[in-house]
């Protein structure tokens, strides 16, 4: 079962816990035998999935967006993303050069293309720009791959 995720990056730290927390529950009712995380492991709810998944016996898949996706991640997440990268059972790369949102959708699709069911960590709000969360939501539903919408009750961010 290849399982995807997208989700909202710079949640606050009650709404990343509860995140968490939530994403921890998902991963633990699948077979870990049986369970392949596909994750682009941005900040956020992509590295706290492929961070479940692994511990919970899974194997990770990575998707990378574009050859300059690390230099655009947060300087703090650097050294996340290099040891996810290290777990990674298999690579998948769009061939795009430059880190913007075209390449972001672009990993998304890809990411979904891979993906039997999608996690997605959204308030079910339009995205702030092309790519967003709602985009990846609405790509994968015109597709036909199950869309599983976690988002911990009453937060906003």
């Amino acid at each position: 079962m290849h399982v995807g995720i997208t989700g909202h990056r710079g949640l606050s730290a009650e709404v990343e816990r509860q995140v968490r927390q939530l994403l921890d529950d998902a991963v633990r009712a699948y077979d870990p035998t049986d369970l392949v995380g596909v994750s682009c492991i941005a900040d956020g709810p992509d590295a706290w999935f492929a961070e479940a998944v692994l511990i919970h016996g899974g194997r990770l898949e990575v998707v990378v967006p574009a050859a300059a996706y690390r230099q655009g991640l947060p300087e703090w997440h650097r050294p996340v993303y290099d040891e996810l990268m290290r777990h990674a059972a298999d690579i998948h790369e769009t061939g795009l050069k430059d880190s913007d949102s075209a390449a972001h959708m672009a990993g998304s699709e890809s990411l979904v293309g891979l993906a039997d069911e999608l996690i997605a960590v959204w308030d079910g709000k339009p995205a702030w720009g092309y790519g967003g969360t709602a985009d990846v939501v609405a790509y994968a539903e015109r597709n036909g791959v199950p869309v599983r919408v976690l988002w911990p009750e009453g937060a906003t961010r």
